[in-house]
């Protein structure tokens, strides 16, 4: 590596992502150096050479004091570690990284999803991942370009260490970049895992015009069955109603922004899922989720009908029309969030 890669960083992102690179750009305003891997080559060269990550991020030009590479032995300079690598790919890439961390680096946790090998949440794949590591889990409503950009936005942060909450909300936060600090990790993961997936449903609802009252009843249904899924898994409902729950789930559910909006509104217009998922450079992770976040919620004795569509219509095994003339049918009850 060159020298100014040997100098002494603060901040590492794992994962040359729109998001990652958004981290990136936060970390950079706080007048950090940081490293970023990435897995891709080209991602690597055009950061460091160009300054751009036109792949992921092409509107935004990036600070000088963002060095890319894609080695893992370099992470080891980085006292703070941001992993923004996919979901399904998180324990992979973490056991991987594992050998090469500094014994106290702290690593937060910023992808949203469900394991689907183990059915597990960020903050169980991490502590597999890194059991000796101090882990954190970084969740809310965030669409990668808007933060890259400087704009306001909240987010919640959850670790079970009072220490680390307050290091990592040192390293980041600023007047632009808001962070609200938890201690319930299951919590901050489980509603960035369900928000997706639900953002398909009130997508598909929009492909198919059903207008913007289908959207706010998804939204608060959908709301319902992720209180019930937390409750159950012994998460807190104050965390589910506040920034990594209900904050995240009407952004994700209400923008074309959103990758799983977008993804649903593709499915109402009559779009193939193929042709859907091949679209695009980022990963649709409510779709890579949606069985297992169903049968997670088998496994707690949970209704989640909405979830439970979605995962149908993903996966082929219903037509859009019939997985919503379902849950049209369902019968009604008195309104018990």
């Amino acid at each position: 590596m060159s020298s100014r890669a040997n100098q002494k960083l603060h901040l590492g992102v794992i994962g040359g992502g729109a998001w990652g690179t958004a981290l990136a750009c936060v970390g950079a305003r706080r007048g950090h150096r940081v490293l970023l891997w990435a897995r891709e080559p080209s991602v690597v060269q055009s950061i460091n050479r160009r300054h751009r990550n036109p792949q992921f991020l092409p509107r935004q030009i990036l600070p000088r004091c963002i060095f890319a590479t894609g080695e893992m032995e370099d992470l080891g300079i980085c006292s703070v570690l941001l992993a923004v690598c996919p979901a399904q790919h998180m324990e992979a890439i973490l056991t991987a990284a594992k050998p090469h961390l500094a014994r106290h680096a702290v690593v937060v946790l910023c992808a949203k999803g469900i394991g689907r090998e183990r059915l597990a949440l960020m903050p169980q794949l991490g502590q597999r991942a890194l059991p000796k590591q101090p882990l954190a889990i970084l969740s809310g409503p965030s669409f990668a370009d808007e933060v890259a950009r400087g704009l306001p936005a909240a987010l919640t942060l959850a670790s079970r260490s009072p220490r680390v909450r307050a290091e990592v909300q040192a390293a980041l936060q600023d007047d632009a970049f808001r962070l609200y600090t938890s201690s319930d990790m299951t919590g901050v993961a489980l509603g960035g895992a369900v928000k997706n997936v639900l953002a398909i449903a009130c997508g598909i609802a929009d492909g198919r015009a059903l207008g913007a009252n289908a959207r706010a009843a998804l939204i608060a249904r959908g709301l319902a069955e992720m209180a019930r899924l937390g409750e159950a898994m012994g998460a807190r409902r104050v965390t589910l109603m506040g920034l990594s729950g209900l904050g995240d789930l009407v952004l994700t559910c209400s923008s074309r922004a959103s990758r799983n909006f977008s993804l649903g509104r593709g499915l109402g217009q009559g779009r193939s899922m193929a042709a859907l998922m091949r679209s695009g450079a980022t990963v649709k992770e409510g779709a890579l989720s949606a069985r297992a976040l169903v049968q997670l919620a088998e496994r707690h004795k949970v209704e989640m009908p909405i979830c439970r569509a979605v995962a149908e219509i993903v996966e082929g095994r219903a037509s859009v029309a019939a997985a919503m003339r379902r849950l049209m049918q369902r019968p009604t009850g008195a309104e018990l969030a």
